[in-house]
């Protein structure tokens, strides 16, 4: 949660921001704060900078609501690239393997059940969980590598298409959740590689897929009383 900040503005509410890619989701939070000139703000589960979408930034007395919003499930399309992975596992990072084979439609639906419900994953070395202090994608860029616990987690629903060099999944899956360690394991599984090219967070509990989300280029282009007007009052939390 951020600071309050000098000569702001008491708001309460909740926006319901449509993450670019290219920005993390703290940075996100920052800019959403200023353009609301809000006093106290939140937001509810971080996005990597490649992903885009849902990002619920709370402000004022709604930021009390956001450890529960931490708890919601959540859905995703994710985008990857067969026979390639990245230290990373997705676009951002740098090739560390390659191979010629691929899967086709038939195949990937005769896994994609072996994932649905509880499932383990070991998290990614490039992530924002800490070891003795320090973040694990700080380690991992000094080149090291370290042992995680394993994660349980619950996909509730999973369905998934191949295009040519290409799979794409619909997700539907608990918090905590590593939508790049699920392509990964999904593409092991299959005898491949994979790592994700895009990703975008389609809604998260209680916010439906039909829910409205906000640029942060359309909030600034508001007047003070349409940005107002978008915030979602603390209940709907």
């Amino acid at each position: 949660m951020a600071r309050r900040r000098k000569g702001a503005e008491p708001i309460d509410g909740i926006v319901l921001l449509d993450k670019s890619t290219g920005i993390s989701s703290n940075s996100a939070l920052q800019k959403a704060r200023i353009i609301f000139n809000a006093d106290k703000a939140g937001h509810t589960g971080s996005l990597d900078p490649l992903a885009t979408g849902m990002l619920p930034v709370c402000f004022g007395e709604a930021t009390k609501l956001c450890a529960f919003l931490l708890d919601s499930s959540k859905t995703y399309q994710a985008t990857a690239r067969i026979g390639v992975k990245t230290d990373s596992a997705d676009a951002d990072g740098n090739i560390v393997a390659e191979s010629e084979l691929t899967f086709s439609q038939q195949e990937l639906d005769q896994v994609l059940p072996e994932f649905t419900g509880p499932i383990e994953q070991i998290p990614p070395m490039y992530s924002a969980l800490k070891l003795n202090g320090k973040k694990l994608y700080e380690l991992a860029r000094e080149g090291k590598t370290v042992e995680r616990a394993i994660r349980h987690v619950t996909i509730h629903s999973l369905s998934g298409s191949v295009t040519g060099p290409n799979f794409f999944l619909n997700v539907h899956c608990s918090k905590g959740t590593y939508i790049r360690t699920l392509v990964e394991d999904i593409a092991t599984r299959l005898g491949t590689l994979a790592h994700i090219t895009a990703l975008r967070r389609t809604s998260l509990d209680p916010y439906p897929l039909n829910a409205t989300m906000y640029s942060l280029g359309s909030l600034q282009a508001m007047s003070r009383e349409e940005r107002v007007a978008a915030l979602l009052p603390p209940i709907t939390a």
